[in-house]
């Protein structure tokens, strides 16, 4: 059902963290309400963590007949916890659905694009800092480290662990060539790569989504608090979208907080662009005393 409704939507209608605890842990931690008749394909599920994360799927062929509402309803019923979901995508229904269930509009996550077939600037990274490709075995502490520093307010990024990390590096697609760090030139004498990796000044992660048309991903580019304003960003940006573009692709997508004002200006600079019905929206209603 989850492919049936990427297909048709364009976009998967779960996002990758729950995606990946499905894949890993399965139902534990969630509880699973499905509808469909028995002998037949499922009409839809709602799925709701124990920590109140709710995510609702209807299959194309059942969309309208009221099904999306049913399994909310039955998945909330004498919940009074706090309640999340997302909608991907800037979709009326949800914001309807959401309205009645009583989950406020509190988070706006834009998708931005960019065409790789237009020119991109040169890489100009900052006089005494290095860029290279991560190494498996060697540098998952030190990204972690930076990655918290970076993400210090993030509600998701500046909470991975170890264990999510090497769940992503598990994925099909985890490439260590399109895993960007950045490092104080003369961290490492003589480009020895077989001490621990020194502390990271920034990141660019990549990724490639398969398919009759693979597009490229800013994952995610983080920037350790010493190395803000120095233009780092920009620079790991530029590097992973040329590594992108060098693989053949076509375009690329990255996901940046609404109201993240110096974040956006900056991918606006480097031709990224957005629109309305690429935003993933977040609902959610307080705990009930």
């Amino acid at each position: 059902m989850v492919a049936a409704a990427t297909e048709t939507d364009g976009r998967s209608p779960l996002n990758e963290a729950a995606l990946l605890s499905l894949r890993h842990s399965g139902l534990s931690g969630s509880t699973l309400w499905v509808a469909g008749p028995a002998d037949a394909d499922l009409d839809g599920f709602a799925l709701l963590s124990d920590s109140g994360e709710l995510n609702l799927v209807v299959a194309p062929s059942a969309r309208g007949k009221g099904i999306g509402g049913a399994l909310a309803g039955a998945a909330l019923k004498g919940s009074d916890g706090e309640v999340s979901a997302w909608s991907h995508g800037n979709h009326p229904a949800a914001a309807a659905l959401a309205e009645r269930l009583g989950l406020d509009r509190v988070r706006d996550l834009w998708v931005m694009r960019r065409s790789l077939m237009e020119p991109l600037p040169e890489v100009t990274v900052p006089t005494g800092i290095v860029v290279r490709p991560f190494e498996p075995g060697r540098d998952e502490d030190a990204f972690l480290a930076t990655n918290v520093e970076a993400f210090i307010d993030h509600p998701e990024q500046g909470s991975m662990t170890r264990a999510d990390l090497e769940q992503r590096m598990a994925e099909d697609w985890f490439d260590p060539a399109g895993f960007f760090l950045a490092e104080p030139a003369d961290a490492v004498p003589d480009g020895d790569s077989s001490v621990d990796s020194p502390p990271l000044l920034g990141f660019h992660w990549t990724k490639v989504h398969p398919g009759n048309r693979a597009y490229g991903e800013v994952y995610v580019v983080g920037v350790s608090p010493v190395a803000q304003g120095s233009g780092l960003g920009k620079a790991l940006t530029l590097t992973g979208l040329h590594h992108l573009r060098s693989l053949g692709l076509a375009e690329v997508i990255l996901y940046v907080e609404s109201d993240n004002a110096p974040a956006v200006a900056v991918y606006r600079g480097l031709g990224f662009t957005h629109a309305d019905q690429d935003t993933d929206v977040m609902y959610l209603r307080p705990a009930r005393p």
